[in-house]
């Protein structure tokens, strides 16, 4: 008789909702995206970044993903036994495929930083394809990831700290100073 070493079972949660592919649609995913993680229990570090990286990639959707006619798909999936949260957002323009990070736009753009801002903010993202023709942009956020302690919404401050000194926004002046709300409110 041999001793088996008892499993601790994995629990996933899943939430998918179609969006239309508008910026009201965008906002939605990320409000929807909060409210899921408030039901689930999630850490408010994860759900800081979950959020912020729900409204980039809806953005991103919403801009560049848009067909006429076509909605996007917001998929969150919550492993409790890992404590992670995957974020996936599929649109119907698989020919539209975000440009890495390292081969971004210019300091100079007025856009093109979004997926700089997830990189900053998830342990890993990428994409795949969405039949029949289209794309899922996916990102990770883990609870291991090391944290600020003790400061709710700092995570994501620090992120976005590190985020607009690559970019070259002096502190003063970045969006957490002036109120800006991100590029879709």
């Amino acid at each position: 008789m041999s001793a088996t070493t008892p499993q601790v079972p994995v629990v996933r949660r899943t939430f998918t909702q179609l969006l239309s592919s508008t910026r009201r649609g965008a906002r939605l995913a990320r409000l929807l995206a909060a409210e899921q993680c408030r039901t689930w229990e999630v850490a408010p570090t994860i759900t800081e970044r979950v959020v912020q990286i729900v409204a980039e990639l809806a953005a991103n959707a919403a801009l560049h993903g848009r067909v006429q006619g076509r909605d996007f798909r917001l998929a969150l999936t919550f492993n409790t036994t890992a404590d992670t949260l995957r974020v996936a957002v599929s649109d119907a323009r698989g020919d539209h495929l975000p440009v890495p990070v390292a081969t971004a736009r210019p300091d100079e753009a007025e856009s093109g930083r979004g997926l700089l801002l997830v990189t900053t903010l998830a342990d890993r993202w990428g994409t795949e394809p969405y039949p029949p023709a289209g794309k899922t942009v996916w990102a990770e956020v883990s609870h291991q990831r090391s944290e600020l302690p003790n400061a709710t919404g700092a995570t994501v401050q620090l992120a976005s700290i590190q985020f607009y000194s690559l970019i070259g926004v002096p502190r003063d002046t970045a969006p957490w100073k002036t109120g800006c709300g991100g590029p879709l409110g």
